[in-house]
């Protein structure tokens, strides 16, 4: 049984992928091994992918891992389960094209390490982010949590299991943008929109480069960007980005040339 709904929007490359298992969307090992097959090809399920826009159905976008799953839990088998835990939410974050999170509802648990992997995240006002791992004898999540949090804000979240509304959260330091009701994923589809106006090879090269230089000091990372720049300026797209931006027209970009290596850094 497949947990994922994948769907073309209207504008040309953005993907919309939905999970689907009610009531919350609870993640089994199958839905982290389809999560995970996804996200480490996308290319496999839609051949002109730009961006992808990841929401859950229904009312929220994850309430957490499957409880029956933890309940079943045993040193022997954790290992396994863990790793395809991480299987998923690594094929998230390192995904070749950018990932937008859309969460209404809950995002607990398993849900917001989901949302953290994503590149960014947006929020509708009834958004619940939070980490029950210690309500329920579990562990993990926290490092996650720190891509859209500061330390004291993820140590407090962790250590109380208290969620918070997406309002609070990004008054306190959360980096997601709340959006009003339904307006959540209108505001996605159109930041994927310009995600997909761009240069398909300099989109690829750029979340390469960026996935590299999370975990880089800064003079270090820097120093990556610019070997990917070096490295772009020789291709017909950098020229055209800066021509269409002089000229105050539409850019007209190559196809992405999957065989030429230009995005694997």
């Amino acid at each position: 049984m497949k947990f994922l709904d994948i769907a073309t929007g209207d504008r040309d490359g953005i993907v919309h992928v939905t999970m689907n298992r009610g009531p919350v969307n609870a993640v089994d090992q199958a839905m982290y091994v389809e999560l995970a097959e996804l996200f480490r090809s996308p290319d496999a399920f839609c051949k002109s992918v730009r961006a992808i826009i990841l929401s859950g159905a229904g009312r929220h976008f994850c309430g957490g891992n499957d409880l029956d799953e933890f309940a079943s839990m045993t040193p022997v088998n954790a290992r396994e389960r863990m790793w395809r835990v991480r299987e998923a939410f690594f094929a998230i974050m390192e995904c070749a094209v950018p990932v937008i999170g859309v969460v209404r509802g809950a995002a607990l648990g398993t849900g917001l390490a989901i949302a953290a992997s994503c590149d960014f995240v947006l929020a509708g006002e009834d958004a619940l982010f939070g980490l029950p791992e210690l309500t329920v004898g579990v562990m993990g999540g926290a490092r996650h949590l720190a891509r859209l949090a500061p330390q004291p804000l993820v140590r407090r979240m962790y250590f109380t299991g208290e969620a918070m509304s997406a309002p609070d959260f990004a008054a306190a330091g959360g980096a997601i943008k709340v959006c009003d009701g339904e307006a959540v994923l209108a505001e996605a589809e159109r930041l994927a929109g310009r995600i997909a106006g761009y240069s398909p090879t300099a989109v690829r090269v750029s979340k390469r480069v960026l996935d590299r230089i999370e975990w880089m000091d800064v003079q270090e990372g820097y120093a990556f960007e610019q070997s990917a720049t070096e490295r772009m300026s020789g291709h017909p797209d950098s020229k055209e980005a800066l021509a269409a931006f002089r000229e105050r027209r539409d850019p007209s970009y190559l196809p992405l040339d999957r065989d030429a290596g230009w995005y694997g850094l």
